[in-house]
């Protein structure tokens, strides 16, 4: 973990841009019937966002960075949970609801 990757503003704002360009054009192709798949997908990408403010909290050396590196696993975290909890919501209201059995009298 000694290793020590620069990158400067103009490559950062270039990778940002083509990954929100790239995200806005393929999220806006997708059928409503692929939804849930993508939601536990998103939920696997916050799980590296985690995976990622962790190696950078680590690695921190200044107070900026640290917290930076706590937003983002604070944040990541959050997204987790939540892309879970809406995931499992979702896929509740496809299971077929249960009609109870009427009593003898």
């Amino acid at each position: 973990m000694d290793s020590l990757m620069t990158v400067n503003v103009f490559t950062g704002a270039y990778i940002f841009m083509l990954a929100a360009f790239a995200g806005w054009v393929i999220i806006g192709n997708v059928p409503a019937i692929l939804h849930t798949p993508l939601m536990s997908g998103s939920n696997f990408v916050h799980g590296i966002v985690v995976v990622g403010g962790l190696f950078v909290l680590l690695n921190a050396s200044s107070v900026t960075e640290q917290t930076i590196g706590f937003v983002a696993v604070l944040l990541g975290s959050g997204n987790v949970a939540g892309g879970y909890t809406v995931t499992a919501r979702m896929l509740a209201m496809f299971k077929p609801s249960v009609v109870p059995a009427k009593q003898k009298s």
